[in-house]
């Protein structure tokens, strides 16, 4: 068996963020909690994934505490909305070819997609990945 790269102690968010999740069974997990899902047959005949493997993935969200002990999503769970809504919205746009079959993520209110996801600076403006900067907090203490 080929042992996991952990990045628990890395100083980069993206790194633990990744480490917390997991992998792609995780993700899409998530994905089901926010469509509903709270058995264990529910996710496994939605995903198709072998029990042993989605009784781990379960175990390490509930571990996490993405997941309640219910297979629930808690707040910090529930926080990931985001990160579901800007992969459904990349995948949407880059990941079928012109008039292939998918679904979408609609408004429930007015029944439409929702507008795609933007970052904003504190400013307001919208901003790219070559208007932002790293920099290391040695602390915590020094942010702006």
């Amino acid at each position: 068996m080929v042992k996991r790269t952990r990045f628990d102690g890395e100083d980069c968010p993206v790194a633990r963020s990744v480490d917390a999740v997991g992998d792609w069974w995780s993700l899409l997990i998530v994905r089901d909690a926010f469509d509903g899902s709270r058995r264990f047959g529910e996710f496994q005949r939605s995903l198709g994934i072998a029990k042993n493997i989605l009784s781990a993935r379960l175990k390490g969200l509930v571990e996490q505490g993405i997941l309640d002990s219910d297979y629930a999503l808690t707040e910090k769970g529930e926080a990931l909305f985001p990160v579901i809504v800007a992969l459904r919205q990349w995948g949407e746009s880059y990941a079928f070819e012109s008039g292939e079959p998918h679904s979408e993520l609609l408004d429930s209110r007015h029944h439409k997609p929702l507008k795609a996801i933007e970052i904003h600076a504190a400013d307001g403006r919208r901003v790219t990945a070559a208007d932002t900067e790293v920099r290391k907090l040695t602390d915590g203490s020094e942010r702006g």
